[in-house]
């Protein structure tokens, strides 16, 4: 699909040209601003024991016009792209220019641009798939599943597709477009035996086409692993608190990095001194080996993204380099007030929101390490292959995490699975702790969503198997 420039102001008695003299005219005096607009489209559908639970089907459309100036922003957004809307729109952003005062600070030339080709497919996935297959396929589902153990109990399944479409306008005739898709696959199952109950979960998503994720090898595969998560669950026995070496499984562990760590790596926080790494620029502050990298480049993936809410085309970014801090993640305002350059993190969960700095896919790359040798050095630890929900002080990094699929090792060997476990620590005290680093590094399945200041947007995360000494364990049993 190529969009159109005057997509959005097809109905309008506006066209792109005009818009972008009226952004040109609105944020003189503004050091920064845009004119963001979007079309999105999405569709729902869940069933319950072979019965449609929900299914929605939603479009929305709007404007938001931003003007910096300092440290104060104006903004003000309408879901009506017309000429007397944005008008309005840029007279209430304007009012910002009498209690503002200019930063005289510039951001470096060449920082916005169009990139070479997408990442991903740019095409409405929506239709790709009949609504009454959909249906068919999620079925399906729960038959596959009741077929493979008599101890099924429920079934939940889900199918969403949706795209957005965006154009961002701003001053100097800059004006990109993007049609950004994702797809997401879930099954929950919840199992019984013995009057004992589980549940076992999985998911998977990407930017890719309907038909693609939707395909029979990942509905069996998602339907077979949320099942034998609930399998395991039903043999777990109580969890043992107290400090132990804890080996992070591969992939999706890395929500705990992402969390303790991650949004403390965000140019907000450490503008405003808020962050525990606001001064640890230049310093260790991870053992030697450990790499974060936060890269919205990577074909396909949930996080990545052509350029972020503000035209900055996305970047892999390292942050944290062998142990030592090199980076922040930064949007225009704090990377300008910092006098850094922008690294394609401005994100916003739609057009009535403002950019803030967001991560995309972020991940600690691979060491040397065999995971079965990281294993084999512990005499008695845990090892957390899943992770569900978790709390985090991003002021602090302090951090408690519940491990969903976890076990013991006894004698460097992954023995019984344990339940109820949490993991209780600081992320950046837990950066020194990291004494092995596996060489199997794999990012997440493609379900995560990341809330910051009451805005969701898609993310990704990812680790190889790590192994970290003396962590507080939570659990039932002490």
């Amino acid at each position: 699909m190529i969009m159109d420039r005057n997509y959005f102001f097809s109905n309008s008695d506006l066209d792109v040209e005009n818009a972008a003299k009226l952004v040109e005219a609105c944020l003189t005096g503004f050091d920064d601003g845009e004119l963001y607009l979007q079309h999105s489209e999405s569709e729902n559908i869940a069933i319950l024991d072979r019965v449609i639970k929900s299914s929605s089907y939603d479009v929305t459309q709007g404007f938001g016009m931003r003007g910096v100036i300092g440290t104060l922003t104006g903004f003000a957004h309408s879901n009506a792209i017309d000429l007397s809307n944005i008008n309005q729109a840029i007279e209430v952003v304007n009012l910002s220019k009498k209690l503002g005062h200019n930063s005289n600070v510039n951001l470096s030339p060449g920082m916005t641009g169009k990139r070479a080709g997408s990442l991903y497919i740019q095409t409405n996935p929506i239709g790709e798939i009949s609504y009454q297959d959909k249906v068919d396929k999620l079925i399906a589902v729960d038959h596959y599943i009741r077929d493979k153990s008599p101890y099924v109990r429920q079934v939940s399944a889900s199918f969403a597709s949706a795209y957005s479409i965006i154009q961002i306008i701003r001053s100097n005739n800059f004006i990109v477009s993007d049609i950004k898709p994702i797809v997401q696959f879930r099954v929950m199952v919840i199992v019984e035996k013995n009057g004992k109950s589980e549940s076992g979960f999985h998911g998977i998503g990407m930017r890719v086409s309907a038909t693609e994720l939707f395909s029979e090898k990942n509905i069996k595969e998602t339907a077979d692993e949320a099942l034998r998560s609930a399998l395991v669950n039903l043999d777990a026995i109580e969890s043992l608190a107290g400090e132990k070496t804890v080996v992070l499984g591969a992939g999706y562990p890395g929500i705990l990095l992402h969390e303790a760590v991650g949004h403390g790596l965000e140019g907000d926080a450490n503008r405003k001194k808020t962050s525990a790494f606001a001064t640890l620029m230049g310093k260790r502050v991870a053992t030697k080996g450990v790499t974060v990298i936060d890269d919205g480049t990577i074909a396909n993936r949930r996080g990545s993204i052509n350029f972020d809410d503000e035209g900055t085309p996305s970047a892999r970014n390292i942050l944290i380099d062998d142990g030592i801090l090199v980076n922040y993640m930064q949007d225009r305002l704090n990377a300008r007030l910092m006098n850094k350059a922008p690294t394609g993190n401005g994100r916003r969960q739609s057009y009535s929101h403002i950019p803030i700095p967001r991560m995309t896919n972020t991940f600690m790359l691979a060491g040397e390490d065999s995971p079965e040798d990281i294993i084999a050095d512990v005499k008695d630890g845990i090892y957390a292959k899943t992770f569900g929900s978790g709390q985090v002080d991003p002021t602090s990094g302090k951090f408690v995490f519940n491990a969903t699929e976890c076990y013991l090792i006894e004698n460097g060997k992954i023995t019984k699975p344990v339940k109820g476990t949490t993991l209780i620590g600081n992320g950046p005290d837990i950066l020194t702790k990291i004494t092995a680093i596996g060489n199997d590094l794999e990012l997440d399945s493609g379900i995560g969503m990341c809330g910051k200041m009451g805005q969701s947007v898609p993310v990704g995360v990812g680790q190889p198997t790590i192994r970290i000494d003396k962590i507080t364990v939570g659990g039932t049993k002490i």
